[in-house]
Formats: C-alpha cells, sequence, structure tokens
C-alpha cells in the first residue's frame, strides 16, 4: 500500500492528512511534508492520521522526530488520533500506547478540535485500559 498526504492551511495550522501505510517506504514522506512546513515557515502543525491504517516503528521515528523538530524550532504538533472506532483507524494511537511513548504527543479525537485553540488534548490511556 502506498501513503497519501495531503496539505492544508488552517491559518495558524498546516494541516497534514495522512492516509494508507506508515512504515519504512512510506514514512520518509512525512518526515518531507514536516520539514518543508518548517522551511517554509510554518510552525503550527497538525498530522491527521485518522486515516493511517498501518504503523511500524519506522513511523514512530518519524512522529518522535517531527515532535522534536517542532518543539526545536517553538512551533507546535498536534495529532489526529482515533481512540476507538474502526479498527484500522485506531492503530498509531494503540501502537503509540504499547510503546509508551504516546503520552509524548498532543493528541485530539478529532481534525475541529486539533484546530481549535482551547481544546484541551485527549490523556493517554491508562495502563490498566491498554491491558483490557
Amino acid at each position: 500500500m502506498t501513503i497519501r498526504v495531503d496539505e492544508a492551511e488552517q491559518n495558524p495550522w498546516t494541516v497534514l492528512r495522512v492516509s494508507g501505510e506508515m512504515d519504512l517506504v512510506t514514512s520518509p514522506q512525512i518526515r518531507r511534508r514536516v520539514h518543508a512546513a518548517v522551511a517554509g515557515g510554518r510552525r503550527d502543525v497538525v498530522l491527521d492520521l485518522s486515516g493511517v491504517l498501518f504503523c511500524d516503528s519506522s513511523g514512530v521515528g518519524v512522529l518522535i522526530a517531527a515532535r522534536r523538530l517542532m518543539r526545536s524550532c517553538g512551533g507546535r504538533l498536534r495529532m489526529v488520533l482515533p481512540a476507538r472506532g474502526a479498527e484500522d483507524a485506531a492503530h498509531v494511537n494503540r501502537v503509540l500506547a504499547a510503546l509508551g511513548v504516546r503520552r509524548l504527543f498532543d493528541v485530539y479525537a478529532d481534525l475541529p478540535a486539533a484546530l481549535d485553540e482551547r481544546a484541551e488534548p485527549l490523556r493517554p490511556p491508562s495502563p490498566a485500559a491498554r491491558a483490557s
């Protein structure tokens, strides 16, 4: 499968809507798009991962690198990750939680929440919730 990254400006946010599979072959595309946004002067990025069906360790690495980049330039990174719903659509959220890195990210349930300056990020699932 391939990956698709659609970009939209919703001031002050640059929204990168990702769909497909994040793996060793496709993840560099996401890295390039985040870097291009920063190089273009954008400091507020939303990664909408609600359309991602699969994410391996290289995808997680790209997400962590994106977080590091945004922090280093004084920017903000928000992610849209469904916690529940279609089995595939919640995959990235489960992978990040299982690896113990979900807490590093500001996660929102949907794009309108991620774009809302007043919205609070979702809390990571508790260890007990992950075990069930």
